[in-house]
């Protein structure tokens, strides 16, 4: 397929249109357009999703079933998904900081969790 065609008149704006919509998710303009996001699929976002889930019943588990007087389990983190900001230092140093008598998730963990 040649764009210049379209310049020739022989590849109508409708065609081009339609082309350039459907373009495959590997393709160079959808990365341009969605970037990382355009190699993730509905099936990729569910998959990290059960895995978080499992994850966090695993943490809760572990949580429930320790020692009162023993340190609570480390909280589990989510899988990086396209998009998503990196963990800064202020949210890891925050996290770090926190007593080790809290034990529980705050509410964005909660938040998080039920997302």
């Amino acid at each position: 397929m040649d764009l210049l065609d379209w310049h020739r008149g022989r590849l109508t704006s409708r065609r081009l249109a339609v082309l350039v919509k459907h373009m495959p998710r590997d393709s160079a303009v959808s990365r341009e357009l969605d970037g990382d996001g355009a190699e993730w699929t509905v099936t990729d976002y569910l998959l990290a999703a059960a895995v978080d889930h499992l994850a966090a019943a695993n943490w809760m588990f572990a949580s429930v079933n320790t020692d009162e007087d023993s340190d609570p389990p480390e909280t589990p983190m989510p899988v990086p998904r396209p998009g998503d900001e990196a963990l800064d230092t202020d949210t890891v140093s925050a996290r770090e900081q926190r007593p080790a008598a809290h034990g529980g998730p705050d509410r964005a963990e909660l938040m998080r969790f039920f997302v």
